[in-house]
């Protein structure tokens, strides 16, 4: 909380997952955007650009390692960065386990790239939910949600976001509480998850891509806590976008040995559009 009152998360990984000095920060984005698969992420020729997507799935890793495929997801909100307003950000509890879906109490989020406001007329209507309720112990160490918010903060101007950390929630219940605050079209969901975990190249290629096939066709139930760490995050949303009848795209996928780390053990990652 700082002396005014305002209550502020401050980071918990900056330095860690990803630089905390502001310049080697911006230096390292650049450097994911560069290595993803949509490398010309600041500008876009006349007349190609498309609808901004509803939703994004993005990797939650440490940035030399997921940076590259996450960027390819977020390279599609820049070019409208003028026009999404607000973010609804989803993503599994890693450290302390949470009866269905915790959202922050604080106003604002600093990283070393500045803060983002709190959506709280959102924040208002999710809590509405028997299974949404107030947990800063499940956001103050989270990683999986704050890796996200500097690349946020680069592909978009002035936005507010609503961070929501998903525990022991039903598919519905997390479809539910997106459907409540996916009602403006200056607003997109965005699921953190990465996939398989430390399985060895050649086998995480295949599971990945199993569960890959799965987002795009929209079945959730096919997604088990093994293929994929935000898995009840994830499949809350492939259930929201069936309901409105979306469309999933894959877009980038990828692992820790093709990025930055051993073929041995690797943590599997992928980059999901719906439109």
């Amino acid at each position: 909380m700082t002396g005014s009152g305002l209550r502020v998360r401050q980071p918990a990984v900056a330095g860690a997952f990803y630089p905390g000095d502001r310049d080697a920060l911006l230096a390292e984005i650049d450097r994911a955007f560069a290595d993803s698969v949509r490398p010309v992420w600041k500008t876009a020729a006349p007349g190609v650009v498309g609808p901004p997507p509803r939703a994004l799935i993005v990797p939650h890793a440490g940035y030399v390692y997921s940076g590259p495929v996450a960027a390819s997801a977020f390279s599609l909100l820049s070019p409208h960065r003028h026009t999404i307003r607000r973010i609804v950000l989803l993503g599994p509890s890693h450290r302390v386990f949470l009866d269905g879906i915790g959202v922050t109490s604080a106003d604002a989020w600093d990283t070393p790239l500045g803060r983002v406001d709190i959506d709280d007329p959102g924040r208002s209507r999710v809590l509405t939910a028997a299974w949404v309720r107030i947990d800063d112990r499940a956001h103050a160490p989270e990683h999986s949600l704050e890796v996200e918010v500097p690349f946020l903060q680069t592909v978009l101007d002035d936005f507010v976001l609503l961070p929501l950390v998903v525990g022991d929630a039903t598919d519905s219940q997390v479809a539910d509480t997106i459907d409540a605050v996916w009602d403006r079209p200056d607003t997109v969901v965005v699921v953190s998850t990465d996939l398989s975990h430390y399985l060895p190249h050649d086998e995480a290629t295949r599971r990945d891509s199993r569960t890959a096939d799965a987002i795009v066709a929209k079945r959730p139930t096919e997604i088990a806590g093994e293929d994929a760490c935000g898995n009840r995050g994830l499949r809350g949303l492939l259930a929201a976008a069936d309901r409105r009848g979306l469309d999933v795209q894959r877009i980038d996928l990828r692992n820790s040995g093709d990025t930055a780390g051993d073929m041995e053990r690797v943590v599997g990652y992928g980059a999901f559009a719906i439109f």
